[in-house]
């Protein structure tokens, strides 16, 4: 019996459960309708609080004309630099690149946009610290402030999840904060052409990609978490040492004075009382030997390099008789080179081109060693003026993007320049040769950072070459790509070497020609402008200097661009290897009034290379900037 009632209970507790578990449900969905209806407001009012943040901003830091903000159009479709999440309820991206800004960044303004992802502020006149509060920002992605006037030290404590870091081109001191480490996921950190001291602090970026602490004040070894990086993203730092630097010289550790016994010191001063007594009949016996063998080392008419195969290559390497007493090679000093004039005629070598000033030949000596071997041809410079125009050349190829000169050799019938030797081979030939199926075509990426180390190598010869010196060879040829995909530039500073401007070997040189150089024959910084406007222009098309449109007709490569981009076909225009890649159609086109902007016939009206190379930076930062956040 009683267990009938328990049973009964039991039913009626199960029942009234159901009940109440309906009631909540429907509550539930009540609650949730309610919750959202009334989280609306919320949300426009976020909007709201973003658009007063800017118009805070806007208002307390003074600006061009550009920056015209309208109270009354919406901030998500009409604002300059302002892009906002896709649903339209917050803003994600602040882009105000060069719109004149000027002073500090205030508090509770920026710092108040809780949901933006990308701020850049490049290429303004801000000034100060950063604040807090824009440093607190748990969304932000990508901080772009290069080019400001920025002061202080980098701050402790950067946004976490930050993937791209660019304080470049300011005036920030002290060092770099150890607390960097927790920035776990950068992949770009640019902190160059500031004025950092103190040692790289030893991290670890697992995702890091792209990476420049150059032109600072910084000291100590690089970390061994670095040392894949490119040298050139170490460079301007004196005391730096380590790999991909020099080596840093290691003094062992100070230990207790030793004093030596009497009978030690007797004996070290008899020992070196004997070496000395040795090396002096050493040395005669040498300049017996050198004397009477005067007569016998002279290096036969005709003597050349040989190829692997015993037989002598397509043109001759010595034509006139080399004395290996009176004419030496010369090695420039800090060349690394161990090897005479003998050894270098000795080695085999092949013809890698022949260019308006001579032939190069690639040459391997015994050692392994491989150089590049420049014979010069129609040379007119008398020996000392010869000289005087190598040391000068040797004085300004003291950059990572300039291909230095090891060594030269001057005779009556010969002129050599020793050069390095670049296995990337050359800008020419990644663009025209192998134009087959086998071809691996250059992405955009590579050619924009070719294209910017060129620049950044002529900028340099301009600088330190001073007015009057210019580079006077500049084609696709004498790029050198370098084992970091980068851009080197050769050849320079050989026309006034030669009597008279040598007639181009090849209407391939010809289409590099300024007009001006063309009528008067002389070289200036804007005619080598003109030059690397050429270059954009073959690496942005992917054609030839001269194109040959119809039978008989020679149209240079400027005229065939601006009459396709005259009549609208502009995307024709770009090498078709190019189509491949996406959402780079923006930076071609910049780079196509660079170099359009290059190749204009009045040298006044055209840029100086150190602008040109400004515009490069921006491009390649664009590209960094346009990438889409990601988490």
């Amino acid at each position: 019996m009683f267990r009938g009632k328990t049973l009964d209970m039991d039913h009626h507790k199960l029942h009234l459960c159901e009940k109440i578990l309906m009631k909540l449900c429907s509550s539930q969905l009540f609650l949730q309708v309610f919750v959202i209806i009334s989280l609306l407001p919320l949300v426009f009012a976020d909007l709201n609080s973003d658009k007063q943040a800017l118009q805070a901003f806007a208002a307390a830091v003074p600006h061009g004309s550009k920056l015209q903000w309208d109270n009354s159009t919406n901030i998500c479709t009409s604002w300059v630099g302002i892009t906002c999440t896709p649903d339209a309820t917050r803003v994600l991206i602040v882009r105000l690149p060069a719109v004149g800004l000027t002073g500090p960044i205030p508090s509770n303004t920026l710092g108040e946009l809780d949901a933006l992802r990308v701020l850049s502020l490049r290429s303004n006149f801000l000034n100060g610290s950063l604040p807090s509060d824009l440093l607190s920002l748990p969304s932000l992605r990508s901080l772009f402030l290069q080019h400001n006037n920025f002061t202080g030290n980098i701050p402790d404590f950067l946004p976490r999840r930050l993937h791209i870091l660019d304080l470049s081109y300011n005036f920030f001191t002290g060092n770099i904060p150890a607390t960097i480490q927790f920035l776990s996921r950068l992949t770009g950190l640019f902190l160059q052409n500031n004025s950092l001291s103190g040692p790289i602090p030893n991290v670890t970026f697992p995702k890091l990609k792209h990476f420049n602490i150059s032109n600072n004040h910084l000291n100590g070894s690089i970390p061994s978490s670095f040392k894949a990086l490119p040298s050139a993203s170490f460079l301007g730092n004196p005391f730096l040492c380590g790999v991909p630097l020099k080596s840093c010289l290691h003094h062992p550790p100070s230990s207790r004075k030793f004093k030596f016994p009497l009978w030690a010191i007797i004996a070290i001063a008899a020992g070196g009382g004997v070496a000395v007594l040795v090396l002096v009949i050493i040395f005669v016996l040498c300049c017996c030997l050198k004397k009477e063998s005067g007569d016998i080392r002279r290096i036969e008419r005709g003597k050349s390099f040989t190829n692997r195969n015993g037989q002598k290559p397509s043109e001759e390497f010595g034509s006139g008789v080399l004395d290996t007493d009176n004419n030496k090679l010369v090695f420039f000093q800090g060349s690394s080179y161990n090897f005479d004039l003998e050894d270098l005629l000795r080695a085999s070598a092949e013809v890698l081109g022949k260019g308006s000033f001579g032939t190069a030949y690639k040459a391997v000596l015994e050692e392994s060693t491989t150089v590049v071997v420049k014979r010069l041809k129609e040379v007119a410079a008398v020996k000392k003026d010869f000289e005087q125009q190598m040391e000068i050349i040797e004085r300004v190829s003291h950059h990572h993007n300039v291909v230095p000169v090891r060594a030269y050799f001057y005779s009556k019938d010969e002129k050599l320049l020793v050069y390095d030797y670049f296995s990337g081979g050359s800008l020419m030939s990644l663009l025209h040769g192998n134009s087959g199926s086998g071809r691996i075509p250059l992405d955009w990426e590579t050619r924009i950072k070719i294209a910017l180390g060129t620049a950044r190598g002529v900028s340099h010869i301009h600088s330190f070459g001073g007015p009057k010196f210019s580079h006077g060879n500049i084609k696709s040829s004498n790029v050198l790509i370098n084992h970091e995909m980068d851009g080197v530039i050769s050849d320079m500073g050989l026309v006034p070497l030669m009597n008279f401007h040598p007639a181009p070997s090849s209407s391939h040189a010809a289409g590099y020609r300024a007009p001006e150089v063309v009528e008067t024959r002389k070289h200036s910084h804007k005619s080598d402008v003109y030059s690397f406007g050429i270059l954009l222009l073959e690496m942005l098309t992917g054609k030839q200097p001269v194109q040959s449109p119809g039978r008989g007709e020679m149209v240079d490569l400027p005229r065939w661009v601006q009459s396709v981009v005259r009549e609208e076909w502009t995307a024709e225009v770009f090498d078709i290897q190019l189509m491949r890649f996406h959402n780079i159609e923006e930076e071609m086109m910049q780079m196509l009034q660079i170099g359009l902007a290059c190749v204009v016939k009045s040298p006044d009206s055209r840029p100086t290379i150190h602008e040109v190379v400004r515009m490069l930076e921006q491009i390649q930062l664009y590209n960094f900037e346009n990438r889409p956040p990601s988490e």
